[in-house]
């Protein structure tokens, strides 16, 4: 039978927000590491048009856009390696995951993922991964953009369980772009589909 995987780098390794979206209780992901990627703060979305619109606490105002963590090719180091962790997913749930990752593409990036640790009961057949769609990638934040704090706490929460030495590696990767503004907020327009996240 034919393994598939998801590379988690993001939201994804935390297995709450996973089981969300595939229906199903979800065990502690495997650490992995994506070879020639890395993590950036480079996918937007528009949130006074988008399936969702959140707006900042306090004092209700509605950002333009908000911006999330996105998987794109390592253009400067050769061989860096983004942090993440693996996934173990159906056909299926990779279709699921799609309606998720409704502002990315997914990827195959079977020969770029590496495991933390060998073990032959853990290797998969396919590993994928969701990378911006072009129409969604901002290579630096769109003016007035915003991070939702809900998402960083969640993604780092989920590191953490893997390990400190996995959130000091993520953090040491991924520092939120200068001038962009980390905040809390509130839903304020709900289309969001099933299995969506609603936090962020």
């Amino acid at each position: 039978m034919t393994r598939l995987a998801a590379f988690g780098y993001g939201s994804l390794v935390d297995p709450r927000s996973a089981a969300l979206t595939l229906g199903r209780p979800v065990h502690p992901p495997q650490p992995a590491r994506l070879e020639g990627w890395q993590r950036r703060w480079s996918i937007y979305r528009d949130n006074l048009a988008a399936e969702k619109t959140f707006a900042i606490e306090p004092g209700g105002e509605l950002p333009p856009f908000i911006i999330g963590l996105n998987l794109e090719p390592d253009q400067v180091s050769a061989g860096k390696a983004a942090n993440g962790a693996l996934l173990e997913v159906t056909e299926t749930e990779l279709d699921r995951l799609d309606l998720r990752e409704v502002r990315y593409d997914r990827v195959d990036v079977t020969a770029d993922a590496s495991k933390s640790r060998e073990d032959p009961e853990e290797s998969f057949d396919r590993i994928f991964a969701f990378t911006a769609k072009p129409g969604h990638y901002a290579p630096q934040p769109p003016p007035g953009a915003v991070i939702v704090a809900a998402y960083v706490r969640t993604v780092e929460a989920a590191f953490a369980a893997l390990g400190e030495i996995h959130l000091d590696e993520f953090r040491a990767t991924t520092a939120p772009p200068p001038g962009v503004p980390i905040v809390e907020v509130r839903l304020v327009h709900d289309e969001i589909p099933d299995g969506n996240p609603r936090d962020w």
